[in-house]
């Protein structure tokens, strides 16, 4: 057994103590730092369990399957909270998923596998493709707050529609990117990936299925550990989130800073790993999905869905972000864009890209709180 998989099954002891720290009244502090690490674990247990089931239902299915449950903890996280009526929580998670996973996750990635190899490489035609079609998210988002700041006297209602028919597109956009990856444009996304007997033409959760043998896992158990994963997601969501505003004041940090730097690190610190781990064997072009694939899935499907979620719920959610996040957001693509292009990578383009994570983290840390 790895550490990895020691470690987080260590972490799921949190979970009976954020239910107790929660019930026994230990404190809103308390009760916000073990429920964030009863997340780890069972967001690393989804994504095993998502990998398991692919296995057995096919690639057309199993790549699917993986698209829609790649950030499925996020998710859950920002529907709590968009439900709690904290949208500005929200949209920074958004924001802040879409750094971690350009910034943090591929700096790591490339400086950890380049200090062991030289230099790596992977499909530039995958990175391009990945690129455009962050730069059509960053557009997009783009264009709620522009009309905000352009127009006088534009009203809430307005923001909303516009946000849920730009919400529209991007949905439109990610399910074509899925017929992209799955179907016409398959073969490229099956260079460099890990040696699976049935290879996943979505990669974006898959790289912890390395080796199946030649039996196929149970479906049934499978996926009942997905659905008690996910029940108890949501239930440490609510914790997290009801004790997010005490916990987060107690600890000095604005909400836009815990939604930006905390919460993508709790949703996607599973993620996080594999990707780093799967660099480290020098499988760059498995690394760069899990990484790359998570930002366009959030910019290209969950943002929309909580658009849409929030239209539902009778929450005002819109694209309408601050001027500051999307200033963040088109830094760290314009940067990882840049150095991905090339198709290689190496210990010093992971520096970069982890030195301009933590110069926003910084940012949004000394960022004022407005009123």
């Amino acid at each position: 057994m790895s550490v990895k998989n020691i470690l987080f099954l260590s972490l799921l002891l949190f979970i009976p103590v954020s239910l107790a720290a929660h019930f026994l009244e230990w404190g809103e502090l308390i009760v916000f730092i073990t429920a964030g690490l009863a997340i780890l674990p069972l967001a690393a247990w989804m994504g095993t369990a998502t990998e398991e089931i692919a296995v057995v239902v096919g690639p057309s299915l199993g790549g699917l399957l993986n698209a829609t449950f790649g950030n499925a903890t996020e998710l859950i996280i920002a529907l709590v909270a968009l439900n709690a009526g904290l949208i500005d929580v929200v949209k920074a998670s958004i924001t802040g998923s879409i750094l971690s996973n350009l910034l943090l996750v591929m700096g790591f990635s490339m400086l950890l596998g380049g200090l062991r190899y030289k230099e790596q490489t992977f499909q530039s035609v995958v990175a391009r493709v990945n690129a455009s079609s962050m730069n059509l998210a960053v557009i997009a988002i783009l264009l709620p707050t522009a009309m905000n700041y352009t127009s006088i006297g534009i009203n809430e209602a307005t923001l909303q529609n516009l946000s849920l028919a730009v919400a529209i597109v991007l949905i439109l956009v990610y399910c074509l990117t899925l017929v992209f990856s799955m179907k016409t444009h398959a073969y490229l996304y099956e260079v460099g990936m890990a040696e699976t007997p049935e290879t996943q033409e979505i990669p974006e959760t898959q790289a912890n299925v390395e080796e199946h043998s030649g039996e196929k896992p149970n479906i049934w158990i499978w996926g009942g550990v997905l659905l008690v994963c996910t029940l108890l997601v949501a239930l440490e969501s609510e914790l997290l989130v009801d004790s997010l505003e005490v916990a987060t004041s107690a600890l000095g940090f604005t909400a836009l800073f815990t939604g930006v730097i905390v919460l993508p690190i709790v949703g996607n610190a599973a993620e996080h790993a594999t990707a780093v781990t799967v660099a480290m064997k020098d499988k760059m072009d498995l690394s760069l999905s899990v990484a790359v694939g998570s930002s366009l899935q959030i910019a290209l499907f969950v943002a929309p869905v909580l658009v849409i979620a929030g239209k539902i719920l009778n929450k005002p959610m819109d694209l309408d972000f601050q001027p500051f996040e999307l200033v963040a957001v088109t830094v760290s693509v314009l940067i990882a864009n840049s150095i991905s292009s090339d198709g290689k990578s190496n210990w010093l383009e992971g520096t970069l890209l982890l030195a301009a994570y933590t110069v926003l983290g910084f940012a949004f840390y000394f960022h004022p709180v407005i009123s």
